[in-house]
């Protein structure tokens, strides 16, 4: 069922990193009649405010891009939360929007899904395959039932819900706090204030010997309005690049994007995490999609986007 430029269109989550990216996508392709509401206007765990909601608006097609999301650190601490207020947020949107005939919903999930000694490159049937990652396993969990949940609704009521699964993601709007966000912004925001003090040394965890996917967000949300034209199927779709560098290249990569002079100490008695996480792209490539920032060019947008929104940033 192809969704088209008059309907309208509900992005859950749309101040995040990846809401905010498939809203610039959508309207940069002609989509104007998009609806949101702030976490303050309208709370996802309220079941009966979201029924009101749906009820109300009436939308056509919805982007389920809200989550509870955190680094390790977050995941490890607050297991219960992440699974009661994830599994919250997909239950009621979801049933909310079968129960008001909305014709299209694209669910978005997280590369934790998958087994944590699943094959290299990951193709999407290595979902429940094997056991989890025990540090993010809660998140992972309520993910995949939201997942599984689309699956069940086209199944028995043939409502047409698809899932993604974006690989790691980086980009405008990206969050800096170094406890709690990823390697990538972490790195930009570490290397960059080294420079502005003159520092000697930036120390980074681990050996830099893992290997990593990186995708530029607004190529994720590319995809996934590509997704929503062009794709009806029950399997979910991975969402990445097909190609992986290893963290010290990464990070090489960085200091040289931001112009930082110093050296890179390695703390090798801090963790390396997964040695390896490459995403099997097949799919979305047969389906007709292939990303178009590559990495040293989506590091340069990233950090320019930093240095511009240095004061308002999530830091």
């Amino acid at each position: 069922m192809d969704i088209n430029k008059n309907d309208k269109i509900y992005v859950a989550g749309h101040r995040g990193l990846v809401g905010s990216a498939i809203v610039r996508n959508l309207e940069s392709k002609g989509y104007n009649n998009i609806i949101y509401r702030t976490h303050q206007e309208l709370d996802l765990m309220n079941q009966q405010a979201v029924n009101e909601f749906f009820a109300k608006e009436k939308p056509d097609v919805v982007v389920l891009a809200a989550a509870k999301v955190g680094g390790i650190n977050a995941n490890n601490t607050y297991p219960a939360q992440f699974a009661y207020e994830n599994m919250q947020i997909q239950c009621n949107v979801i049933n909310a929007a079968h129960e008001n005939k909305v014709k299209k919903l694209l669910f978005l999930g997280s590369s934790c899904i998958y087994p944590k000694m699943a094959p290299q490159p990951i193709p999407e049937d290595a979902l429940l395959t094997g056991p989890l990652e025990q540090t993010n396993e809660a998140y992972a969990i309520a993910k995949i039932s939201g997942m599984q949940m689309c699956k069940y609704y086209k199944r028995q009521y043939g409502d047409n819900y698809i899932s993604c699964m974006p690989t790691n993601l980086y980009g405008p709007h990206d969050n800096y706090e170094l406890s709690g966000s990823h390697v990538l912004p972490a790195m930009i925001r570490k290397f960059h204030e080294a420079k502005v003090n003159n520092a000697p040394t930036v120390e980074l965890w681990g050996t830099g010997s893992p290997l990593r996917e990186f995708l530029y967000v607004d190529d994720m949300a590319d995809a996934c309005v590509f997704l929503l034209e062009n794709y009806d199927g029950e399997q979910h779709v991975n969402i990445g690049t097909g190609k992986e560098v290893t963290i010290k290249q990464l990070a090489e990569a960085v200091k040289e994007k931001v112009g930082f002079t110093g050296e890179i100490v390695w703390n090798k008695d801090m963790p390396d995490g997964t040695p390896r996480k490459l995403c099997d792209v097949t799919k979305l490539h047969n389906l007709g999609w292939n990303h178009k920032v590559d990495l040293e060019e989506g590091i340069e947008l990233s950090y320019k986007w930093f240095v511009e929104n240095y004061e308002s940033a999530r830091m």
